[in-house]
């Protein structure tokens, strides 16, 4: 066995690694189109050296993948028109609890499955969706109705400031004397046993 097999193997790892470090940190799902073609064809180039094709001229090749990739996805970055043509758009699938069969056709999409990521986003019914699309990374975008939309802390705090007001200052004063929290501003309110003060 050559040493010089070995190295040139070892080079393939440190190299292909640190291409695919520059590519970006995406998973398969999150990439576009362009990304998952250059990944395939950066993972069958690289090998490349170990069978003979030449070193150097491999890890060029591999570089310039990359760096085509970079400017596809500068360019994405700068123009709507060119990250449409490349990656597409989110296509409407619910439109206020009723399905757009038209687009769910073009997406070859069966219903079936389309329930199967409502399920998978903890949504039983269809109903519930205001809207709901199918993002171009394959993943199920969605927005419940208003009234399905879970509470937020600004909901719950608006709600707990309406029920203050009208709480009776008499009880409303008994709940703060009971608040731990409160005591640091205000001191003790109830007396503790003597031993644990």
């Amino acid at each position: 066995m050559s040493w010089t097999l070995i190295w040139q193997t070892v080079g393939v790892i440190v190299f292909g690694t640190l291409l695919l470090r520059i590519a970006g940190r995406k998973s398969i799902s999150q990439m576009t189109m362009a990304q998952v073609v250059v990944m395939i064809g950066l993972g069958t180039l690289i090998i490349q050296p170990i069978t003979g094709n030449g070193y150097w001229p491999t890890f060029l090749f591999a570089a310039v993948l990359v760096l085509v990739m970079m400017l596809i996805e500068y360019l994405e970055m700068k123009s709507n028109a060119f990250e449409t043509f490349i990656t597409g758009k989110a296509v409407i699938v619910i439109e206020d609890g009723e399905l757009v069969e038209q687009n769910l056709s073009k997406l070859r999409l069966s219903v079936d499955k389309l329930e199967m990521r409502l399920r998978q986003a903890g949504i039983a019914n269809r109903s519930d969706v205001q809207w709901a699309t199918m993002e171009v990374s394959g993943n199920l975008g969605y927005q419940l109705k208003t009234e399905k939309q879970p509470a937020t802390k600004e909901d719950i705090q608006r709600l707990m400031e309406l029920l203050e007001l009208k709480v009776p200052a008499t009880l409303d004063r008994s709940l703060a004397s009971e608040n731990i929290f409160a005591e640091i501003v205000n001191g003790h309110q109830n007396s503790h046993p003597q031993k644990l003060q």
